[in-house]
C-alpha cells in the first residue's frame, strides 16, 4: 500500500495544525533548568510544568510527525514506519484536543495522559529499526554511505525522542510523594558514576551468563564517593550497552581457548569540565575500515534478531545479546544531549576503547532540531 500524506489521512483541520505547530520555535531546557526548577515542588510550579510541557510536545510532536512523512528512498511508506507516524499523529491529536491546563484537576488528568503517550511510543526505536530493515531488504546493494541521509535524520529523530521523553518523565516524577534522596525527578543531584556503572555492568555480564554460559570479569577503578547531578537511567542504560559489546566481543573470541579470558576495565575520572568512563576491552577489536560504521543505524557485528514477526511481538523477546544494531549511536545521542559525548578508538588484533564524556556542569541547552 503506497504512504498517504498526513493532509491525504486526516481532516483537513488536523493536517493544518501538525503544520502550524510543527513551524514553531522548540524550546530547549538543560539539566540544571530541570533540577533548579524541580527542586522547588510547589502545586504552582506543577501547574508551569504541565503547561511548558503541553505546548512543548505538540512542536516536538508535530515536527517528527512531518519529518517522517518526507524520508528519502521511500522508507516513508514501509509499514513499520507509517504505524511509527500513526503513534505520534495520535499523540498530537491527544494534546491538540486537551483544553487549557487551569488548575490541580487539570494538572493530574493532564499527567496521566502524557504518561500514557510515553507508554505508547516504547517501541519506537525498535519499530524504525525494523522499518529501515524493510527497506535494505528491498535494496539488497545498499552500503551503509546510501544510509547516510537517512543516518542524519535517525539522529535527530532519536535526539528528539530523547527530549520528549525526558520532558515527560521529569515532569510525571515530580509527582512522587516520596522521592528518593537527592533525586529531582528524573535527576539525581549526587549520583555516584562508580555505583551506576557497577549496576549497569552487573546486567549486561548478567545477560552474557545467560547467553553463553560464562562471562569476563569486569574491573571498575574510580572514587567511590565522587558524585555529580545527572540521570541514573541515562547512565546506566550507555555503559550497559557499551559493556554489552565489550563482554560479548571477548566471550567470543575466548570462549574456545584454553586462555582464561581477560577482564575488562572500567575507569571513571572526575574532571573539571567532564566525568569521563573510559571501558576497556581486549576482545580483538574492529577493522579501522568498520569504525566510521559503528556510529550508523543497524551496523552490527552479530546476527540481527528484528524481522516482520516483530510487528506482533515484544521488543524484549526481539533483542537480546547482541540488540539490533543502535546501542552505540543511541548511546551516543544521550551522552550528546547534556553536553557529554561518546568516542570509541580500536586496535584491531587486540582490543576496544569506549570513552563516555558526561558534562559536569549541566549547563549545555538540549540539541534541538
Amino acid at each position: 500500500m503506497a504512504a498517504k500524506k498526513v493532509g491525504d489521512t486526516l481532516s483537513r483541520e488536523l493536517a493544518e495544525e501538525v503544520k502550524k505547530w510543527g513551524c514553531m520555535k522548540q524550546t530547549g531546557v538543560s539539566l540544571r533548568q530541570m533540577m533548579n526548577f524541580g527542586g522547588k515542588f510547589s502545586h504552582k510550579n506543577l501547574l508551569i510544568s504541565a503547561k511548558f510541557v503541553h505546548r512543548e510536545l505538540r512542536v516536538r510532536i508535530a515536527r517528527r510527525v512531518i519529518k517522517l512523512e518526507n524520508l528519502p528512498y521511500g522508507l516513508s511508506s514501509k509499514a513499520a514506519v507509517l504505524k511509527v507516524r500513526d503513534w505520534y499523529l495520535d499523540s498530537f491529536r491527544d494534546l491538540r484536543s486537551y483544553p487549557e491546563i487551569k488548575d490541580k484537576n487539570d494538572e493530574l488528568e493532564f499527567t496521566q495522559m502524557v504518561k500514557m503517550i510515553k507508554v505508547r511510543h516504547n517501541n519506537v526505536v525498535p519499530m524504525m529499526a525494523l522499518g529501515v530493515q524493510q527497506l535494505k531488504k528491498e535494496r539488497p546493494k545498499f552500503d551503509y554511505e546510501d544510509l547516510r541521509e537517512i543516518h542524519q535524520f535517525l539522529d535527530r529523530f532519536y535526539m528528539s525522542r530523547i527530549g520528549i521523553r525526558m520532558l515527560i518523565g521529569q515532569h510525571v516524577a515530580l509527582h512522587d510523594p516520596n522521592p528518593l534522596p537527592n533525586c529531582v525527578g528524573y535527576i539525581h543531584t549526587k549520583m555516584s558514576p562508580l555505583e551506576v556503572a557497577r549496576n549497569a555492568s552487573e546486567d549486561a555480564r548478567g545477560i552474557c551468563l545467560r547467553e553463553y554460559g560464562s562471562a569476563p570479569d569486569i574491573n571498575i577503578y574510580g572514587d567511590p564517593d565522587f558524585t555529580f547531578p545527572y540521570v541514573p537511567s541515562h547512565l546506566h542504560m550507555m555503559v550497559f550497552e557499551l559493556v554489552k559489546n565489550s563482554v560479548r566481543a571477548v566471550q567470543e573470541r575466548f570462549m574456545d581457548s584454553d586462555k582464561v579470558a581477560p577482564p575488562i576495565r572500567i575507569i571513571v575520572a572526575d574532571g573539571l569540565e567532564d566525568v569521563t568512563i573510559k571501558i576497556s576491552d581486549e576482545g580483538g577489536g574492529i577493522p579501522r575500515s568498520g569504525l566510521p560504521k559503528i556510529f550508523t543505524y543497524l551496523y552490527s557485528t552479530a546476527r540481527n534478531p528484528l524481522d516482520e514477526d516483530f510487528m506482533t511481538t515484544d521488543v524484549a523477546t526481539a533483542c537480546t545479546m547482541a540488540g539490533y544494531g543502535y546501542g552505540i549511536p543511541i548511546s551516543r545521542l544521550y551522552a550528546r544531549y547534556f553536553g557529554g559525548d561518546l568516542q570509541i578508538i580500536s586496535m584491531e588484533g587486540y582490543g576496544t576503547d569506549a570513552y563516555l564524556h558526561l558534562s559536569r556542569l549541566g549547563d549545555s541547552q538540549e540539541p534541538l532540531t
